[in-house]
């Protein structure tokens, strides 16, 4: 026996599905590389900018970062998740490349990660590194 659904229910079910919010997804995660355009997209002032601007860099390495604007720079610090903080130093500078084409890297080794993007007296200075035993840093300045 087949149930018939009125033009009403039916009507009321097609407006439930389209009001319903969608499911989140792993796709929905913040796009470190979105977070980083747009931290540089503001240099020479940070102070626009807000704590949770810079948390998906840290994402795809830690839980816990803590992020701070001021005039001058922007600065995350956080505990990478499983590994060494090494390792995820790299990864760190391999979203850095990726995401910054324009960027040079002018410095790599295995505490140390250094960036900038324009022209001597007009840079965009991006820096990561570890920040003691279990801990990296990452700031971005403009050197203007």
């Amino acid at each position: 026996m087949q149930a018939k659904i009125s033009g009403v229910a039916l009507a009321a079910l097609y407006c439930g599905v389209l009001t319903t919010a969608p499911a989140a997804r792993a796709d929905d995660t913040p796009s470190p590389c979105d977070a980083l355009k747009r931290i540089v997209a503001a240099s020479p002032t940070f102070s626009s900018l807000t704590a949770s601007d810079g948390r998906p860099l840290a994402l795809p390495y830690g839980d816990d970062a803590q992020c701070a604007a001021s005039q001058t720079n922007y600065r995350c610090t956080w505990t990478p998740r499983g590994g060494s903080s090494a390792d995820a130093l790299q990864g760190v500078a391999a979203d850095i490349a990726s995401c910054l084409p324009d960027a040079t890297h002018d410095q790599n080794s295995p505490a140390r990660q250094h960036f900038y993007i324009g022209a001597r007296g007009a840079r965009t200075e991006i820096t990561a590194a570890q920040a003691g035993s279990n801990k990296l840093n990452l700031e971005i300045h403009a050197n203007r």
